[in-house]
């Protein structure tokens, strides 16, 4: 069966790529996915799916770093004017872009498939040097790139979704595709997790288009070593004063921000396991001969374990309330993102082996069983959840030759890899509906 799979997904092979470029052109930041996030309601539909979006989506209220209402509002109009749904848009209203797609067949155990969809905060190259933008299919949206890959985790969960539909008849249980928005910064997974997204899963899946598999055909089944984070902002509030005439009536937010900065970077690193603390931004001050009345940090911790995670994110915050304190400034810290540390399980990871074996497309001497993460992404929390009740998940790397690596302004992959992604993804949910895992196998 799964060579059927394959040989469906590759019928698929030009639409899927068709469908990559088309969200690869309108990329969209995290909260703001609108179109895309019609566009997959929309399809999911049209394919015999029941569709949850909006609110019955994404809990509201545990929602992180969402743009201004007003930011919002554009990006509505901008997603409509560029092909959305405005039906479907307006359900979506406050940044609530998550979608859910279930396909009910019977009795049997329910199979999540978790797909983000958001768009790095980037500007695409824009040479003859770069593909998408010498074929016509680079960003259209100024400071906003997909250049993650997310546009290809779109169009194969879409994919996906077509191959499940078509197969509908040979399905025991229930298919629940996630489509999740605000992965970079870890964002979406907790509200979307919040709002019952996983309630009742027997299996997760995830996957990665490239990110430390660079090469089209290798696989890995399984992934490690998600490592715990806590994204955070600090806003330093001091006085401002004549730098020269009365600069003892000032208080510098400028220098409390500096100290904190300075401080941060020398917290001891935990010795149980790999920990890590980063000031990315920095933006203080308003004019040369003026004391600094403000001064805004933007920083995170991490850590192997989320103990160790919270050890240095605890100590991150002494670090802020010192310096404030020193400099006599208001301090005032905000998560912005947060997630856990994490393990597929082998024997979920053993399942997506003996299903990529059975496919033409992979060699086995290019499959991979496990392989450390050695970053975060909030599929942990997800992973979290459906673990914590019983549950197995997996996260599996889809290889893939890249133009330059993730996050990078020339990114790119091949396609090739989208068709058999699907089949993969397919050919997995098949087999745990026919075949599920036996308890301590």
């Amino acid at each position: 069966m799964t060579e059927d799979i394959e040989r469906l997904a590759a019928a698929l092979e030009d639409g899927l790529i068709k469908r990559r470029r088309d969200l690869h052109r309108f990329p969209e930041a995290a909260w703001t996915e609108f179109r895309t996030a019609s566009m997959v309601a929309a399809a999911l539909s049209a394919a015999g799916y029941e569709v949850r979006l909006g609110a019955d989506a994404v809990r509201r209220e545990s929602m992180l770093d969402v743009p201004s209402q007003e930011a919002l509002a554009a990006h509505m109009e901008r997603a409509v004017a560029q092909g959305g749904d405005p039906d479907l848009i307006a359900r979506m209203s406050g940044g609530l872009t998550g979608v859910v797609g279930e396909l009910r067949c019977g009795e049997g155990p329910v199979v999540a498939l978790r797909f983000d969809m958001d768009a790095n905060d980037l500007d695409e190259a824009r040479d003859d040097g770069h593909r998408p933008w010498r074929e016509g299919f680079a960003s259209a949206n100024a400071g906003v790139m997909h250049a993650c890959g997310h546009d290809g985790h779109v169009a194969v969960g879409l994919g996906v979704a077509e191959l499940l539909a078509g197969l509908k008849g040979r399905l025991h249980g229930t298919v629940r595709l996630i489509f999740q928005p605000g992965e970079e910064g870890v964002r979406g997974a907790g509200p979307m997790v919040d709002a019952g997204a996983l309630a009742g899963v027997d299996y997760l899946l995830g996957g990665h288009i490239g990110f430390r598999v660079p090469e089209t055909g290798r696989l890995v089944c399984g992934t490690g070593g998600f490592l715990a984070t806590t994204k955070f902002d600090v806003a330093f509030t001091g006085v401002a004063a004549h730098a020269g005439a009365a600069p003892e009536q000032g208080r510098n937010a400028l220098l409390a921000a500096a100290n904190a900065a300075l401080n941060l970077h020398a917290i001891p690193r935990h010795g149980q396991g790999a920990s890590r603390v980063t000031v990315g931004v920095l933006n203080a001050g308003q004019g040369r001969n003026v004391v600094p009345p403000n001064a805004l940090i933007k920083a995170e911790t991490r850590g192997e374990t989320s103990a160790i995670n919270d050890c240095m994110f605890e100590r991150a915050r002494e670090v802020v309330a010192g310096a404030a304190r020193m400099y006599d400034v208001d301090a005032v810290l905000t998560e912005v993102g947060r997630s856990v540390s994490g393990e597929s399980d082998p024997e979920l990871a053993a399942r997506v082996r003996r299903a990529a074996e059975a496919m033409d497309f992979f060699d086995p001497a290019d499959i991979i069983d496990r392989m450390e993460l050695r970053g975060s992404e909030d599929f942990a929390l997800m992973l979290a959840e459906v673990q914590g009740r019983g549950g197995l998940g997996t996260y599996f790397m889809l290889g893939s030759d890249l133009a330059a690596g993730h996050h990078n302004a020339r990114f790119d992959f091949d396609e090739r890899c989208l068709a058999p992604g699907a089949a993969l993804f397919a050919a997995c949910v098949l087999d745990l509906m026919e075949r599920p895992v036996e308890s301590g196998s």
